[in-house]
């Protein structure tokens, strides 16, 4: 196989996944287009046969992707919804108002955290904020600076969290749900023509929520081009090899 095309959501975060899997595809001799999609648009798009390999689906959300026709392949990193906070603080099960003063929550996760605040009476009466993805790490810096004491709620990866400006707090019930992990569809057609020490090399990929965190910033927030901030992680310069 000498092309592929890879399909990924229209974030930095998932650019960036995308051009560290190109990165792969290149070295085995692949030449690789992008496809830029919606949410409601990537059922459609792997059905037409407009995308070859999707990059990533979250697993198990996102098991509708896994059907018949397609190959479910890797485990690139592990998303999560997480509770956090500026500042350290003890489980969120014993949270009051006198802790935090307001819940700043990430537009996609949203519909979790409404779910969970119903196991959280001491803290369901605080004001809720959505702001969108781009926009956490502003009104986080803004809520440092004003002396608020916010609790956030985000999936990680995400860009804050290459930052220092949030610290975890602990979920022991999980009321924002389990890790997931983040996996490739691939076109059962094209993976009976693909090479197999392609498919092996792409099954044994992991970048790992730091990593992934380390793309979306320099995206997302420096604005480099998701194909350097690949090359980035290749010779690893994104993030120390150890951290």
């Amino acid at each position: 196989m000498t092309q592929m095309t890879i399909g990924h959501l229209y974030t930095s975060l998932h650019a960036g996944c995308a051009s560290a899997v190109a990165r792969v595809l290149e070295a085995h001799e692949v030449d690789v287009e992008f496809v830029d999609l919606d949410p409601e648009d990537v059922a459609e798009a792997m059905e037409q046969g407009e995308v070859d390999l999707l990059v990533s689906a979250w697993f198990p959300r996102d098991e509708k992707f896994a059907g018949p026709g397609f190959r479910v392949i890797g485990d690139l990193y592990q998303p999560q919804i997480s509770f956090a906070a500026l500042r350290s603080l003890g489980s969120v099960n014993t949270l009051t108002s006198a802790e935090v003063d307001r819940v700043i929550v990430a537009d996609d996760s949203r519909e979790v955290l409404e779910k969970a605040l119903k196991q959280l009476p001491a803290l369901s009466s605080l004001p809720l904020e959505v702001v969108g993805e781009a926009a956490l790490i502003g009104r986080l810096e803004k809520a440092q600076a004003d002396g608020e004491s916010p609790l956030v709620v985000a999936t990680q990866p995400h860009a804050v969290f290459h930052t220092a400006l949030l610290t975890l707090v602990e979920d022991p019930d999980k009321l924002l749900g389990g890790e997931m992990s983040a996996r490739m569809v691939l076109r059962e057609d094209v993976a009976r023509k693909a090479d197999t020490d392609l498919l092996d090399e792409l099954s044994e990929m992991m970048l790992g929520n730091k990593v992934m965190s380390a793309l979306d910033y320099n995206i997302g927030v420096e604005g480099q081009d998701p194909d350097d901030a690949a090359e980035a992680w290749q010779r690893g310069r994104l993030i120390p090899r150890d951290a």
